[in-house]
């Protein structure tokens, strides 16, 4: 288990534009993630969400204020410094983002390319294992059309669960799905989390998954809020 908090914000402050036409976006966030906690993140559309998920997943520049992520300061970080951070990191998108010319396996094999360590060899056996411990072993030479919605999500959880990462982040992951097929999802990532030892920042709408929480974290306006009565409806829920 990893000595530092895999996430740590303090005073982080984010502005879109520039000159008279900046307009900030996130306000003074102060956040602690741990390994192995699964957290979701709650609030209205335009409220931050997003551009905080991006920040840590080395997505955007840091402008104001400290993120650290496996113990590295992303303010200011170098090329190679992001590319290690990415290397342990999985993302899972609302869109699925899988490339429609490239089979399941090879969508979720391509997640291995940064780990120089696998061999061909390895990286195809690691994605045809995540495949089956999702339940699409059957549909590993599928093209992602030919797939329901649900099963495309469960492709794109493969994905970012290939490497084993340490953290990953995930934005609306069950925003296109039916209920069952949400909680599907949800519950799939829990499960392969948690044997993995890997940290969950989830962005969601879903009220119907909040369960699966260890905290819940609710975001107005680009600020955090109410983290304390969050986290106690979270307790509650679980009861």
């Amino acid at each position: 288990m990893e000595k530092y908090p895999i996430i740590s914000i303090q005073n982080l402050n984010h502005y879109f534009g520039q000159g008279a036409l900046s307009k900030q976006i996130l306000f003074d966030i102060n956040l602690q993630i741990n390994p192995g906690e699964i957290i979701i993140l709650m609030g209205q559309s335009g409220s931050g969400k997003t551009t905080l998920l991006t920040l840590i997943g080395g997505l955007r520049s840091i402008q104001s204020g400290s993120l650290k992520v496996f113990g590295q300061e992303l303010r200011k970080a170098n090329n190679q410094q992001i590319i290690d951070i990415r290397r342990n990191t999985g993302y899972i998108f609302q869109a699925h983002n899988l490339l429609r010319f490239m089979t399941v396996s090879q969508n979720v094999q391509m997640s291995t390319e940064l780990h120089s360590n696998f061999s061909k060899q390895e990286a195809s056996a690691k994605s045809k294992a995540m495949l089956e411990a999702v339940g699409l072993s059957h549909k590993l030479n599928y093209y992602p059309d030919d797939l329901s919605g649900g099963q495309k999500q469960r492709v794109a959880v493969a994905r970012a669960l290939v490497s084993h990462p340490k953290l990953v982040l995930a934005d609306e992951p069950t925003a296109a799905l039916d209920s069952k097929s949400g909680r599907d999802v949800v519950e799939l990532m829990q499960k392969l989390a948690k044997e993995q030892a890997c940290t969950i920042l989830m962005v969601t709408h879903d009220n119907r998954i909040l369960d699966i929480a260890d905290r819940i974290i609710q975001m107005e306006d680009g600020r955090l809020v109410n983290k304390v009565l969050q986290y106690l409806l979270c307790q509650t829920i679980k009861i």
